[in-house]
């Protein structure tokens, strides 16, 4: 008796078993695998020039000198690169000139109100297109673009130097940087 009641037993296990792997093959079937993709374009890389220099000119001992951004002599960098795509621009100004030598130096500064930043392609100073007149080169504004008519942005620096009374005669410079990367606006 026991062994009947034994086998009905193992024919339970064997169709349990049984209903089980079916169950588990019909969860599998029920999978799925898509493959997407990832893409990415990179826009037309930054260019910068410095297109003319900040001229102050032949200059007397004693008597300071400006230069307005608007002036033909302001200095000039141009940038180039996606119109319409946001930058972030910093300046790096001297405080001196310095001779070729290195012997002597003369005070150069720069006002809240010495920068402009022309967003129509026009490189020229003194015939201002459309941007930020009157800016701190200390403090660059945010939302800078390259051009939406053109690739091609300008920033126009002016400044003052004051040599002393008992300047040495001679050639003064000093390097202007300027810094522009996209910031992805």
């Amino acid at each position: 008796m026991s062994s009947e009641r034994k086998m009905p037993l193992i024919w339970k296990i064997l169709v349990l078993l049984l209903t089980m792997s079916f169950l588990m093959v019909a969860s599998v079937a029920a999978q799925d695998v898509a493959v997407g993709q990832a893409t990415a374009t990179v826009q037309t890389p930054l260019t910068v020039t410095a297109t003319a220099a900040l001229a102050f000119g032949t200059i007397f001992q004693g008597v300071p000198v400006s230069v307005a951004e608007t002036n033909a002599s302001a200095g000039i960098f141009t940038m180039t690169g996606q119109a319409g795509s946001g930058i972030s621009i910093f300046l790096q100004l001297p405080e001196y000139m310095s001779t070729a030598t290195g012997d002597d130096r003369m005070v150069i500064s720069f006002s809240t109100t010495d920068c402009a930043i022309d967003t129509t392609a026009n490189a020229d100073p003194t015939t201002f297109g459309s941007g930020w007149v009157n800016q701190n080169p200390f403090n660059l504004p945010s939302g800078v673009i390259i051009g939406t008519a053109s690739t091609q942005t300008a920033l126009f620096l002016g400044g003052q130097v004051r040599p002393s009374v008992d300047q040495t005669a001679g050639a003064y410079s000093a390097d202007i940087i300027l810094t522009v990367a996209y910031n992805g606006t």
